[in-house]
């Protein structure tokens, strides 16, 4: 869902004892169709340099996504001459919509929706990162003065700095966002799925906009929301060629109205130690020059919605499954291909607890990986849906955590809590002074909550922006 080109290889009982129930034999190719892009079980070792040759490449063409390969023991052990042969890895992925003719015309067409267009906007996700597409998202949004929305996979594909950057959409997306969303005449939707955490309710979905979806996966345009336009491509071909048809615009009127609707962030916060804090001496600390990689929960939103992320692919997180582990783990493999700039894992003590060990292998490896832990005893996003859904009924979601200092320490690095905002600056500039992996567990509020939020069911129109009044025994 996520669109990440991972090749795994996995091992497998010989193929003599397959199918006869065999110490850990397991059907992984079946287990695995239905969430690969492909995956194969390898027969012969003759087979192994054609199937790994093609296994890179079909992770990487078109719509990356995971390839699995399963190889018996017995193949494992087989001896094969490399010839050198096979298929090579795909390139980068082009235009692969029908005929240039159709494609032209669908061009233009769109082109002239975008100036006869009032209220424009463009919706940019994970498309424009994958196919690296900056420049050409933000030609397009000065070319013609259209505001730019990023989904939680699009953060960081768009300046948050510059004048038109809106914010993010959907169930925890800023009001005036959304609210630009419904007023909209036309949505030009670029590299994303258009899923329900952005939409919402989709009966109530902009309702009033004409859309044109740009998509390298033909079968995600008009899946969820009816498209006026859909261009099948890359979206850095397809905007290219787009640039070439648009007549530059203002949208000076259109931008002043969405301004008219800003508020104050109503976030839940009290005190002075603050997710808005914590993530702000980050930034302070790197001068911007950091790559945050999220867990799953309420400090998701806050990272994407907090941190004023200004440089491209910068910002890395759990979308289409919100696996809750993930931010260790990824962040390890982030340090390692970014060996010169900080990485920070950011996690809840739900999450961190979930993949933990990893920190073995982070140690073991040398991987400097900076990771900070809201610690706010709960499983607090379930905990809120809980409190504004359930009557404050809270189950299972209160959770017991160990002393994480001590625990750092048991790995050979360094720990810090913090129990008071006086103190964040200084534990995150001693945190990336360490030349190694450092772990600094943050006290936050209990009871913090992610504002704005849309109730399941509901549409972008019909946010929670406020505590729900406490209930009154009568």
């Amino acid at each position: 869902m996520d669109s990440v080109p991972v090749v795994a290889i996995t091992g497998q009982v010989p193929r003599a004892m397959m199918g006869r129930d065999a110490f850990q034999e397991t059907d992984i190719i079946g287990i695995t169709q239905p969430i690969t892009k492909h995956s194969r079980l390898v027969e012969d070792a003759e087979e192994i340099a054609e199937a790994v040759h093609e296994a890179f490449a079909v992770a990487q063409e078109g719509r990356p996504g995971p390839v699995l390969l399963d190889v018996p023991k017995d193949v494992q052990n087989q001896k094969a001459a490399w010839t050198g042969a096979g298929a090579h890895p795909a390139g980068p992925a082009t235009n692969s919509a029908g005929s240039p003719l159709a494609q032209a015309a669908l061009l233009k067409e769109a082109a002239g929706m975008i100036a006869a267009a009032e209220r424009p906007l463009i919706m940019a996700g994970h498309g424009i990162v994958l196919a690296r597409a900056y420049d050409e998202l933000r030609a397009l949004a000065e070319h013609t003065g259209i505001p730019v929305i990023t989904t939680l996979l699009g953060i960081s594909a768009f300046p948050e700095s510059h004048p038109l950057h809106l914010g993010m959409p959907g169930m925890h997306g800023e009001v005036h966002v959304n609210c630009a969303i419904q007023q909209a005449d036309l949505i030009i939707g670029i590299g994303l799925r258009f899923d329900d955490r952005v939409t919402g309710n989709l009966a109530g979905f902009a309702r009033g906009a004409k859309v044109i979806h740009i998509e390298l996966d033909p079968t995600e345009i008009g899946k969820n929301v009816p498209v006026t336009i859909g261009l099948v491509g890359d979206a850095g071909v397809l905007l290219r060629e787009l640039l070439t048809q648009v007549r530059p615009r203002e949208c000076d009127r259109w931008q002043a109205e969405i301004a008219g609707q800003v508020r104050p962030k109503v976030e839940s916060f009290r005190g002075g130690l603050t997710p808005e804090g914590i993530l702000g001496a980050i930034d302070e600390a790197t001068g911007g020059r950091c790559t945050i990689v999220s867990d799953v929960g309420q400090h998701q939103m806050w990272v994407a919605k907090l941190f004023p992320y200004q440089r491209p692919n910068t910002h890395i997180t759990s979308g289409g499954l919100g696996t809750m582990g993930f931010a260790v783990p990824a962040a390890m493999g982030v340090a390692m291909a970014r060996p010169d700039e900080p990485v920070w894992a950011i996690s809840g003590d739900g999450g961190f607890q979930m993949n933990l060990q990893e920190i073995a292998t982070m140690v073991q490896e040398r991987i400097p990986v900076k990771m900070a832990i809201f610690n706010n005893g709960y499983l607090g996003m379930v905990r809120q849906w809980q409190q504004f859904f359930h009557g404050r009924r809270y189950s299972a979601t209160p959770i017991w955590s160990p002393d994480y200092v001590r625990l750092a320490e048991a790995y050979g690095i360094a720990g810090r809590r913090v129990e008071c905002g006086g103190d964040v600056e200084e534990a995150v500039r001693e945190a990336l002074d360490r030349p190694g992996p450092a772990l600094v567990e943050f006290m936050i509020e209990q009871e913090l909550n992610v504002f704005p939020m849309i109730p399941p069911g509901a549409s972008l129109s019909e946010p929670i922006e406020a505590e729900p009044a406490p209930l009154v025994p009568t």
